[in-house]
């Protein structure tokens, strides 16, 4: 019998506020309840039938109806590693939870550390402050331009960012001195990304192109990726997330947009046999979340739904398919940093019974639930649920 399962992570997708919430300083996040409220009510008929407004039991999303009759298996789950970054949220989700959240720097990296980065890469920087990353290029782009240095920056995350206009420093160059840097951020100063951000036009017109690249850190534990290759079970992965674990044992086809993504979820589904497929979804994160853009996360909203049929037409009998997401990322708040939220959990398959999954209490019930279905050596962490939804 040939397997397929799949992970789908829409990157930022929260669906209300964890027990902890406020002690990450976010009260009030809610990023799926905060934009349908914002754009008065949400209308995804697609995904309202998979049972979206039915995934936290007591909360109402405007615009989705609760009483449908589901398709889907539905629940939220709740994040039990420390930190609301991509990473942790990926590790969590492959069974590797943590205990201590990667360090981040709100007042930016110590002077040392960036002249030691300056004395390996040849060149000196300029920034090194929290800041968004369009708004830092329009402010330092010129100056780079003129001087050749880098632009450093981070985020309320634990990222190290290096902004190089590609016109003034070739991409192999930007790359290698974030070689550099993540060879620097370990240990006591580790973060858990050093992220390569190549912008180009001119001043007044700076855009970031689709050359980002991340270097992680690699996972400090045995993920189910590991497992699957243990196994000899094939791995797909679409978007960063071969970035997210540093590729070890996970290789990615990058995608600048949703679309791209579920292009190639498609010609996967398509095409792969028996295997596991891991995607991450990146815009309602990178595009809208981060950039508080309301209206753009409300039409990718809209454009995810009217995708979902094309998903379930290229689904096998067997198949077993999650939408979920990694972290919130409400683009309603005045932040423009992730949140700390549960996450929708959204299983289907056309042997998967529709019912409650309930509150989950880690996301790494999701990547037990694949192992089990591959019948690969369970994880460190994690409950499956998949004697619950197969039929």
């Amino acid at each position: 019998m040939t397997k397929r399962a799949a992970i789908i992570v829409l990157d930022g997708l929260g669906i209300g506020p964890a027990p902890d919430t406020a002690q990450y300083g976010d009260a009030g996040s809610d990023t799926l309840g905060n934009v349908a409220r914002a754009v008065g009510g949400l209308k995804l008929p697609n995904l309202e039938k998979l049972g979206l407004g039915k995934c936290r039991e007591g909360f109402v999303i405007p615009g989705l109806a609760p009483g449908v009759r589901s398709t889907a298996a539905y629940g939220i789950a709740q994040p039990a590693s420390a930190g609301k970054d991509s990473t942790t949220g990926h590790w969590e989700m492959c069974g590797v939870l943590l205990k201590k959240a990667f360090r981040t720097y709100p007042q930016g990296f110590p002077v040392p550390l960036l002249d030691e980065f300056s004395r390996r890469t040849g060149r000196g920087w300029l920034g090194n402050k929290t800041a968004s990353g369009t708004a830092i290029i329009d402010e330092l782009g010129a100056e780079h331009q003129r001087s050749g240095k880098w632009i450093v920056y981070t985020s309320a995350d634990s990222v190290f960012q290096v902004a190089a206009h590609e016109g003034t420093v070739p991409l192999d160059e930007l790359y290698r001195a974030c070689m550099v840097a993540r060879e620097i951020l370990i240990g006591e100063h580790a973060v858990s990304r050093v992220i390569a951000r190549p912008f180009e036009g001119m001043p007044g017109d700076y855009r970031r192109t689709s050359h980002r690249k991340d270097f992680s850190i690699p996972p400090v534990g045995t993920t189910l990726l590991d497992r699957l290759a243990e196994a000899g079970v094939a791995r797909v992965g679409i978007g960063k997330v071969d970035d997210l674990f540093a590729a070890r044992n996970i290789s990615s086809e990058h995608t600048p947009t949703n679309g791209d993504a579920y292009r190639l979820i498609e010609r996967a589904l398509e095409t792969l046999e028996t295997g596991f497929v891991f995607v991450n979804v990146i815009e309602f994160d990178q595009t809208w979340g981060h950039r508080n853009d309301v209206a753009g996360f409300h039409q990718g909203l809209k454009e995810l739904d009217a995708w979902l049929p094309r998903l379930l037409s290229r689904l096998r009998s067997d198949d077993l398919v999650m939408l979920t997401a990694d972290h919130g990322n409400d683009p309603t708040t005045p932040s423009t940093d992730h949140s700390r939220e549960v996450v929708p959990v959204l299983v289907v398959g056309p042997k998967v019974k529709p019912r409650g999954l309930g509150i989950r209490q880690t996301f790494a019930d999701l990547g037990q639930t694949v192992a089990e279905y591959f019948g690969v050596p369970r994880l460190a962490a994690g409950t499956s649920f998949l004697r619950d939804v197969l039929a």
